[in-house]
C-alpha cells in the first residue's frame, strides 16, 4: 500500500450558517479536532475560528496511508451589526463546533405604538 505520507496542511473548515428565530447559528465541521485546540475570538465584528488536528501516528512512525488532513484549520467570519457578539455561545459535539449568536435587541422587529391625537389641544407658538 502506498500513499502520500506528508499531507499536513492548513485547511479551511466547512460550515453551514443560518438564522433561526432570534439566533444566528453556524456549524463548523472539525472531526478529530481536540476541543482543547479550538480557539475563538471576536474583534469588532470579525469572528476568528482556529483548530488543530494532529496526526494520530506516534513520533517516528512510518505512515503508510495519510488521507485525513492534519494541521491548522481556520475560518474568519464577518458578523453584521445586527448580531450580539458579546453573547456568543459555543459547543462542540461529534466533531461539529456550533456557535449560537443572538440577534441584537435593537435589530429585532418591534411594534411601534401609535398614540391618539387630541384635537382639543392647540399648539402654541
Amino acid at each position: 500500500m502506498a500513499s502520500d505520507a506528508s499531507r499536513s496542511t492548513a485547511s479551511v473548515m466547512a460550515m453551514d450558517a443560518y438564522r433561526s428565530g432570534d439566533d444566528f447559528l453556524v456549524h463548523f465541521d472539525l472531526p478529530g479536532v481536540d476541543p482543547e485546540t479550538i480557539e475563538l475570538d471576536v474583534e469588532r465584528n470579525v469572528l476568528n475560528v482556529r483548530g488543530e488536528r494532529r496526526s494520530p501516528a506516534p513520533e517516528g512512525a512510518e505512515m503508510v496511508v495519510s488521507e485525513r488532513p492534519t494541521g491548522t484549520f481556520t475560518r474568519q467570519l464577518f458578523l453584521g451589526d445586527t448580531l450580539d457578539t458579546d453573547r456568543i455561545d459555543a459547543s462542540y459535539d461529534a466533531g461539529v463546533l456550533t456557535l449560537r449568536v443572538p440577534v441584537a435587541e435593537q435589530a429585532k422587529p418591534r411594534r411601534i405604538q401609535i398614540s391618539g391625537g387630541d384635537s382639543r389641544k392647540q399648539l402654541r407658538s
